[in-house]
């Protein structure tokens, strides 16, 4: 049974910025593809939410690259998913945190 997806208020956030940007500087059908894509992943996710590698022990926290330019962080539990963040990799690492 495909667990619940919960998305926090960072990855939201995270998630609006990357579809403005790609409104703004390429066009609404790259846009449209990245939604999709996102999509596709968090179902695949929701069945078999091990798929991806444990970046994160102490957290607990895996990662999932969706393009080269953005990867999904996630957490597990028994019923649900926690979507954590959604990082544009060309970034400073050392800014990329959890809570």
């Amino acid at each position: 049974m495909p667990k619940q997806i919960i998305w926090s208020p960072r990855a939201e956030n995270d998630f609006a910025n990357i579809l403005d940007y790609l409104d703004k500087n390429w066009d609404r059908k790259v846009a449209s593809n990245f939604i999709n894509l996102t999509e596709n992943t968090l179902n695949q996710i929701s069945i078999n939410s091990k798929q991806f590698p444990i970046c994160y022990y102490k957290k607990k926290v895996r990662k999932c690259v969706l393009t080269k330019h953005n990867s999904l962080f996630y957490r597990d539990s028994r019923s649900s998913v926690q979507i954590l963040r959604i990082y544009d990799t060309r970034q400073d690492p050392d800014t990329l945190t959890f809570k």
